[in-house]
């Protein structure tokens, strides 16, 4: 490995020498550690620096803050925004080598690196202990990202927030001095470091520190048996895909359809309810993809649920008229989960370019909000079946935790919308980002564009970072970025951010900010 080095601010001879690893321009890896998620963006770094213990994490902070580069945080790069590949950005720390799995028989807890996969995370936890979390569905997401941005997977109706789940973080923090330490953090409220664990429960990444371990455990284990501390996996479920076509789709029928898919999960989303253990995703997608699909999913272990799957769906379809078309059959849990089967039908392949809003939903959609949904997909102007908005399940077990517990506000939601378009050519960015930032602002008309809590909202959701809700020209409701994404935990988010990150120098554009 190569020793650390200075770069444009010091001479080499001045730096202290680590066992860091640099990569720099050049290298055959620098492509991948710098590409962004979404293909708008490439970072340009001077070099990215990949630590591959804690301790080599400390000396990468600690090189930066005394070369003075402007530097982000690197887990998967699995960003919507620019905030890590932003041309200000001249030196990435990547966590990428930081992926241990073991247990941890002192805190009789899963003791995990944040640049695990999610895929390597569930077949570790599944083949060493038959436990899991409820975290997210795409295999490259580290855990990083999801942990500190609130992520939430399929499992989350019936197992709650992945946040849920957080024993304790050791974090890279700076101190008013300019000098880098580790510090652990736990969920006891008399741990002395209470407030970092607690900004790590979806206070953002890369704001408050660098994460070099999590620790995973439910809040309710009991005991030292390692497969005790988190919740047992589904060995099988059973998984459903529904397909409508866009033919002879009436706006009566479509917005029905919406309309029923939405009220079944403002009367099922019981914390602990049969129901909770079922989770859909709705993808509508514009009229000229043909057809659009509605995925489920079900543990195979629970009581009735072949006919749970059944009284959903006739739910979904009741009084529509429509005819469907569906798919069912039941699959090993752990194969389905590290085989992402997609965005929601083919057409996507290709077009890297994209961008993403969304929204909290706490009641069935409001009947003006279906009309904008409607319009907009059958938009005769528009011309892109890589476009939808996929509604998905919520509620459930996440709702049963008190808002204040973690810095997740958004407990009374029972849907979650992911607002998306994407396309290949940079030529076309105007078009799209205009046409999607029109059908968001349509939508959300009745609270100012946005999903606020003055309606059925309940804010947009961190792990779908939108950057148009900073631009006052874009986000003209009035209603300030931090509001929507942490609502009430803002000013405590702050508060913690003015202690452990005195100086500023874990920032980007959708950190928070230290109080004025």
């Amino acid at each position: 490995m190569a020793a650390l080095l200075a770069t444009n601010t010091r001479d080499e001879d001045d730096m202290p020498l680590s066992d860091v690893e640099v990569v720099k321009p050049g290298d055959e890896r620098y492509t991948a550690l710098t590409a962004s998620f979404n293909g708008r963006w490439a970072g340009t770094p001077d070099y990215v620096l990949v630590p591959a213990t804690a301790d080599e994490a400390v000396d990468a902070v600690q090189h930066v803050i005394d070369n003075g580069d402007r530097f982000a945080i690197h887990s998967s790069g699995a960003c919507y925004e620019d905030l890590l590949t932003n041309q200000e950005v001249r030196a990435l720390i990547s966590t990428s080598q930081l992926r241990s799995v073991e247990f941890d028989p002192e805190r009789s807890a899963f003791a995990v690196g944040p640049g695990i996969s999610t895929v390597e995370l569930y077949t570790r936890l599944y083949e060493g202990w038959h436990v899991t979390v409820p975290a997210g569905a795409g295999p490259p997401v580290a855990l990083a990202g999801q942990m500190t941005n609130a992520g939430y997977g399929p499992l989350s109706r019936q197992l709650g927030q992945l946040v849920d789940h957080l024993e304790a973080v050791e974090v890279v923090v700076v101190d008013g001095d300019g000098r880098a330490r580790k510090v652990v953090a736990g969920r006891n409220p008399d741990d002395e470091n209470h407030d970092l664990w607690w900004a790590h429960t979806g206070g953002g990444g890369g704001t408050f520190g660098l994460v070099t371990k999590f620790w995973l455990r439910s809040p309710d284990a009991e005991g030292d048996d390692p497969a005790a501390q988190l919740p047992r996996a589904p060995r099988e479920l059973i998984v459903s895909e529904t397909a409508w076509s866009w033919d002879a789709m009436t706006e009566k029928a479509f917005t029905r359809l919406l309309k029923n898919f939405s009220a079944w999960h403002e009367a099922n989303s019981v914390p602990g309810s049969r129901a909770a253990n079922l989770f859909g995703a709705l993808k509508p997608r514009h009229v000229s993809a043909g057809e659009f699909l509605m995925s489920t999913e079900l543990d195979a272990a629970t009581s009735g649920a072949e006919e749970l799957l059944d009284e959903f769906l006739a739910a979904v379809v009741e009084g529509t008229g429509l005819t469907y078309r569906e798919e069912r059959r039941t699959v090993d849990w752990l194969g389905h989960v590290t085989a992402w089967a997609g965005l929601g039908g083919d057409g996507w392949e290709g077009k890297g370019r994209f961008k993403a809003k969304s929204a909290y939903l706490r009641t069935a959609f409001p009947d003006e909000q279906l009309r904008a949904i409607y319009r907009h997909l059958t938009d005769p102007d528009f011309d892109n079946p890589a476009t939808m908005v996929e509604i998905g399940g919520y509620g459930g077990a996440v709702n049963a935790i008190d808002a204040s517990a973690t810095a997740v506000g958004q407990r009374d939601s029972v849907l979650r919308l992911l607002y998306l378009t994407m396309w290949a050519d940079e030529a076309d960015d105007a078009a799209h980002l205009a046409w999607l930032r029109r059908w968001y602002a349509d939508v959300h008309a009745s609270t100012g564009g946005v999903p606020d809590r003055r309606g059925a909202g309940d804010g947009a959701i961190l792990n779908y970072i939108d950057a148009d809700l900073l631009d006052e020209t874009l986000n003209t409701s009035g209603v300030a970025w931090h509001e929507l994404y942490f609502g009430s935990a803002y000013p405590r988010l702050q508060r913690i951010k003015s202690r452990w990150d005195p100086q500023d120098v874990f920032t980007h554009a959708l950190a928070v900010r230290r109080p004025d």
